[in-house]
């Protein structure tokens, strides 16, 4: 496996990659796990060549959230992409990615105003940006995002249709199905800062949401499905919840009521100092 951490070494050695077939791009922040191996591992089923980049991106921290003490284990991580088969890992460094005079900002509006996007303000403008600048960088065939950020994967998508993108086009950005514990938890970099009972307690978040999806599938309405869903987390030891919603699993529109189309629950809840995010696929009713 390669490692590059400058611009132009990179585009020379995807350039010598590109002959042998299709690449394929999993864009990551390190702190690597099962759930972004799952990634990795549905990228090599479709490509010659997997590309991992591994950069956390300052622009899409707010000034009061994990920036500084986000887990870099940069040697692990190394040693968990080599053995899966990974061709080449993009490392870069900040000034690598934003050098001096760097004055440009990509924004999606619509299916990035809600959700995170309400609760982290300038969060998706970040990841909007410094995709934009992976896919320019790398030129990927394709690309594959974890469905946890389910709303991450929709900017990402629009973004790609609006600024007519080819490498990767639309169609070819992949969403994977999130990766749970055993005991349903999304995995997640973040669960690291969980402390024992805080982990234990966790486990409520997946369980309230199927049971939420539950009630609705058998008629409950919806309002009082997540009236009983931010309850039993509340109850549960999370300390507040920034936002649970039933939204258009494409458009990420609100529904408050069954709709044709298919949907999604979304949540953001936080327990101690972290915050966590899950969703789900409604059910239909019967």
């Amino acid at each position: 496996m390669q490692t590059i951490g400058q611009l132009d070494p990179l585009r020379s050695a995807v350039a010598a990659l590109r002959g042998d077939g299709p690449i394929a791009l999993v864009p990551t922040m390190g702190a690597l796990h099962q759930g972004h191996l799952s990634l990795i591992r549905e990228a090599r089923a479709r490509a010659a060549h997997v590309i991992v980049s591994i950069f956390v991106n300052p622009r899409q921290f707010g000034p009061s959230e994990d920036l500084a003490t986000y887990p870099r284990p940069i040697e692990a991580d190394s040693a968990l992409l080599e053995a899966e088969g990974v061709s080449l890992l993009w490392l870069p460094d900040p000034a690598a990615m934003y050098p001096a005079g760097y004055a440009t900002t990509v924004s999606v509006s619509g299916v990035a105003d809600n959700l995170c996007g309400a609760a982290r303000p300038g969060h998706f403008e970040g990841v909007a940006t410094v995709v934009t600048k992976l896919f320019n960088q790398v030129g990927p065939d394709m690309a594959f995002f974890g469905e946890k950020d389910w709303q991450q994967l929709a900017v990402i998508r629009r973004m790609a249709r609006d600024l007519d993108l080819v490498q990767p086009a639309a169609p070819a950005i992949y969403g994977v199905a999130t990766v749970r514990e055993k005991d349903g938890l999304a995995l997640s970099s973040r669960n690291a800062y969980l402390s024992p009972s805080e982990r234990a307690n966790a486990a409520s978040l997946p369980r309230a949401m199927r049971s939420a999806i539950a009630a609705i599938a058998a008629g409950a309405p919806y309002r009082d499905a997540l009236e009983t869903l931010r309850q039993t987390l509340l109850a549960a030891g999370f300390s507040s919840l920034d936002y649970a919603e039933v939204r258009d699993a494409d458009t990420l529109a609100l529904r408050e009521a069954p709709h044709p189309d298919p949907a999604r629950l979304f949540v953001a809840a936080r327990i101690g100092k972290t915050r966590l995010i899950d969703n789900m696929a409604l059910i239909a009713p019967a």
